[in-house]
């Protein structure tokens, strides 16, 4: 089964980067045997067709900022979880999932089986390329989870 791991976000606006910093530091642990890749990316909509296409399963790590969320708390999710608009008006706002969907749609591959890693943050604005203290604290957490269930998918 070949599998993407994506890490995304942007690496210059702090917490915002935790799906990349995580997915570097997976790489450095984990390396491009067994049929895993490691890539990053700050593409959005449409764009990430390509990256994402020929892969069997899709890990994706990136930040979320919801209501309640503590930062460093990760939520696993599924496209399932999320709605997403059955119409589009256009293509310039195309989400994550409605990629996915139109890939599809358009004859690419796309992985079968997705999950999203959502990191919670404290601070997705400021420009700066660290994280913050908990969002940064998390990091290695973050890292041990993931590499413990791909370990998994390697040995079976």
């Amino acid at each position: 089964m070949k599998t993407l791991v994506f890490g995304l976000g942007n690496p210059i606006l702090s917490d915002d980067g935790v799906g990349i910093k995580v997915v570097r530091d997976l790489a450095e642990r984990i390396g491009n045997d067994a049929g895993i890749s490691f890539k990053e990316g700050s593409v959005g909509g449409l764009a990430v067709l390509d990256e994402i296409a020929g892969f069997d399963r899709l890990i994706v790590v990136d930040s979320i900022k919801t209501v309640d969320g503590r930062p460093g708390q990760v939520h696993k999710l599924n496209p399932e979880d999320f709605n997403t608009p059955e119409h589009l008006s256009n293509f310039h706002g195309v989400d994550f999932f409605t990629a996915l969907k139109l890939g599809k749609e358009f004859g690419y591959r796309m992985p079968e089986d997705v999950a999203i890693y959502a990191v919670e943050v404290q601070d997705n604005v400021t420009f700066c390329t660290e994280c913050t203290g908990l969002v940064e604290k998390s990091i290695p957490r973050i890292v041990k989870t993931l590499e413990s269930e791909l370990k998994e998918t390697i040995e079976s």
